[in-house]
């Protein structure tokens, strides 16, 4: 069960012995582990290094668990963290407030390690199909042509909709085509940029970069489709300082140069019309 890529997870239980049983047990899995003796040490914890998992005990002595997913999950940082409860109840009543909370699942103890592991994978395969399924649905909107007389500049968004990286999405959009890089993006939502690349690489499974060549590659294709300026042209009006690295950050995109690109795409539009 070793993982491709380490993931973190972070293990909340104020039992010294059952916690100690636990990272043990994940780390001879190949997971990252980060713990907590209490609440509000797991809070501080899981902002501070954005764990890809959270298992927390619901009885605490300090603050239990349904205090400490309530406080995950309405700070943005976090509110879409995996969250699964160690409880030794199982009572309706304490499911449902856990599910209305935002939980995504239960263990009940005493359990096993091997039970911990198998709820683990479950959540982080979970997570990452709708991963997958936010980029599927980007890389959709990329490769969409835009629509005859549409403007370059606002095209179909080709950002997913997570509510935590708007002011993200939303500056990037409005300022792609000035030459915009990481560090001014983690300057404009106020994150340092190790931290913004790694939240929104958890997010989308892309790179803030990633995301602003996304947008300059959807306005290049509305460009090409919808004028006859040059290729220097276009590059300027992107941000880039000279026409040589966006024709071959184009090409590593498309596969092929803008020009060719271009040629390709009015014949089709040619035969179209034809038939």
């Amino acid at each position: 069960m070793m993982q491709e890529m380490s993931k973190k997870i972070l293990i909340v239980e104020d039992d010294a012995m059952t916690r100690r049983i636990f990272l043990d047990g994940l780390q001879a899995e190949g997971f990252e582990t980060i713990d907590a003796e209490n609440g509000s040490i797991g809070i501080q914890k899981a902002q501070e290094n954005l764990p890809d998992l959270v298992i927390c005990d619901i009885m605490m002595p300090d603050m239990d668990g349904f205090s400490v997913l309530a406080a995950l999950r309405q700070d943005p940082v976090t509110s879409i963290v995996p969250f699964i409860f160690l409880t030794g109840s199982d009572t309706k009543a304490s499911l449902r407030k856990g599910m209305e909370l935002g939980a995504d699942d239960y263990i009940t103890k005493p359990c096993t390690v091997n039970q911990l592991l198998k709820a683990i994978t479950t959540r982080l395969e979970k997570q990452a199909k709708l991963m997958q399924y936010w980029y599927a649905a980007c890389y959709e909107k990329l490769s969409q042509p835009a629509v005859d007389g549409g403007s370059s500049q606002s095209p179909t968004s080709i950002f997913p909709s997570v509510p935590q990286l708007k002011e993200v999405f939303e500056y990037i959009e409005a300022n792609f085509d000035r030459g915009i890089t990481l560090c001014d993006v983690a300057e404009a939502v106020g994150y340092s940029s190790a931290y913004l690349t790694n939240r929104v690489a958890k997010i989308t499974g892309e790179t803030v970069n990633g995301w602003i060549v996304k947008r300059r590659m959807a306005a290049a294709r509305s460009l090409l489709q919808e004028t006859d300026q040059t290729i220097e042209q276009i590059a300027s009006a992107l941000g880039y300082q000279n026409a040589c690295h966006f024709s071959r950050q184009f090409r590593q995109h498309h596969g092929t140069p803008p020009q060719s690109w271009r040629k390709e795409y009015q014949l089709s539009r040619r035969q179209k019309i034809e038939v």
